[in-house]
């Protein structure tokens, strides 16, 4: 993902287009007293974009004001992600588009904040020349003081790294580059898995729980700001509480959640099979507000893999609780992510996991080729997979599950369904995108909602309303509002 924010004056959330690309909506009156101005890119996930939340606020609060282009700009932070090669790649792309900025005069300096930055270290500043500062995912709330040093032309301490807290940083105070009706919730840090693929414990250190009241009063702010869908997101939820609390709180936080007024709608992300308890099951299909929607990652389906992937997790437990899931939530939509050509992966035990995907029928999936880390163990196993063979596979795999989202996509026409408005269209005034229960913002699909004598005049960002689904086309349905 790759946002430039622009300020919505009418919050203290920012607001880009919907989809991908984005638009002028307004920009905060120019402030002659303003330290300087500021341009963010951020990119990868949403946990890392509550990051790049963060250093705007702190930013904004320390006197620096927000520009829509990066050309012009004071000075540009890039936000990074560095998860696999592609990411690494997009991120390395884009901190070199912003430094032939600088160099063509169009701004004054550049700090790369982030996960590259956290993995690379000083050596970005070798790879990259004319970058000014680098600063660690754990120093994230030093930007102003980077930003400071570089406006200044204090060339001294070029790097800002700091270890990995017991406790997670705040995340309060944020501004916020979704939509003002949506934001996400980071619930902890870090990781204690093992996987063998996986850099994520290098980046971002050990699993750290925020603590419960800490959860509970960004919540609230963030309600009060008007957030109506609350995205809960951690490298491991089902983890949350279990290093400070001795066991899994997930259902106790998700309980104080709820009770929190102006909420309407909690999605679940990155949920582990593993600590997935009977218990939470039951606090997910009781709720009024945790929509019927789990996004479970679980990279693979046989065995042999998932042990060489040190998963933790076999194929039968994971079917039981899928069964479970199924069985006990109604309307339950599955979001996982699988990866093809992993090290010493045979053909048969591809088909495993194609057979899978069929038998659970997942309503969404993302399918990742294996991309080979050099920092981590799966990087010594035997058997590594040409490129062409794991793109092959993915190719595959995918083809299937296009087939099964169609189909499930068919089914949903002539349903009444709830959504959420997101924003217009750009195609027509009374066509606006909307998404379900069952889709979470910028990975999964949209509804196409067209709804007369709406408008700029009667706009729908924000609301929550039912609609009827007259047509499917691919992934993608188109509603109208649903008579009362």
């Amino acid at each position: 993902m790759r946002t430039l924010p622009i300020v919505d004056p009418t919050s203290t959330a920012t607001c880009p287009s919907v989809g991908g690309a984005p638009q002028l909506l307004a920009l905060e009156p120019p402030d002659a007293n303003c330290r300087g101005t500021f341009a963010m890119v951020s990119l990868g996930c949403p946990k890392n974009l509550v990051d790049s939340e963060r250093m705007l606020g702190l930013l904004r609060q320390d006197g620096w004001q927000l520009v829509a282009q990066p050309k012009g700009a004071d000075l540009i932070v890039v936000n990074t992600c560095a998860f696999i090669d592609a990411s690494r790649e997009e991120s390395y792309g884009v901190v070199r588009e912003m430094l032939d900025l600088k160099k063509a005069g169009g701004t004054r300096g550049v700090i790369v904040a982030g996960c590259l930055a956290e993995r690379q270290k000083e050596k970005l500043l070798d790879e990259l020349p004319g970058l000014d500062s680098v600063i660690g995912v754990f120093s994230r709330d030093d930007v102003a003081k980077a930003a400071e040093r570089l406006i200044g032309g204090l060339g001294e301490q070029r790097s800002l790294f700091r270890p990995a807290p017991a406790v997670p940083l705040e995340d309060r105070g944020r501004m916020r580059i979704t939509p003002r009706h949506m934001a996400y919730l980071k619930i902890s840090e870090g990781c204690d898995r093992t996987c063998t693929f996986c850099a994520i414990p290098k980046m971002r250190g050990k699993h750290a729980t925020k603590p419960l009241e800490e959860v509970i009063r960004e919540a609230h702010e963030l309600a009060a700001d008007g957030v109506k869908e609350l995205v809960v997101v951690a490298q491991d939820t089902t983890y949350y509480g279990f290093d400070l609390y001795g066991e899994p709180r997930l259902v106790e936080l998700l309980g104080e959640l709820e009770k929190i007024e102006g909420l309407e709608w909690i999605r679940l992300m990155y949920l582990y099979p593993e600590h997935f308890s009977d218990r939470l099951i039951g606090s997910i299909a009781d709720s009024g507000k945790i929509v019927p929607y789990l996004d479970m990652p679980l990279q693979h389906a046989s065995d042999p893999v998932l042990k060489r992937m040190q998963r933790r997790v076999s194929r039968k437990p994971t079917e039981e609780l899928l069964g479970k899931l199924r069985k006990r939530i109604p309307e339950l939509v599955l979001r996982t992510t699988f990866i093809t050509g992993f090290p010493g992966e045979t053909e048969a035990q591809f088909e495993e996991m194609v057979d899978f995907a069929r038998q659970w029928r997942f309503e969404r999936v993302g399918v990742f080729t294996y991309s080979l880390e050099p920092d981590t163990p799966a990087a010594k196993l035997d058997g590594h997979l040409p490129e062409e063979v794991k793109a092959a596979r993915r190719d595959q795999l995918m083809e299937v599950q296009q087939g099964i989202a169609h189909d499930h996509a068919r089914k949903q026409v002539g349903r009444i369904v709830e959504c959420i408005v997101d924003g217009p269209s750009g195609e027509r005034d009374d066509v606006w995108l909307a998404r379900s229960t069952g889709d979470a913002p910028d990975i999964d699909c949209l509804v196409y909602l067209t709804a007369p004598g709406s408008g700029p005049e009667e706009p729908l960002t924000g609301e929550i309303l039912p609609v009827e689904i007259v047509a499917s086309s691919g992934y993608d349905l188109a509603g109208v509002p649903a008579e009362e």
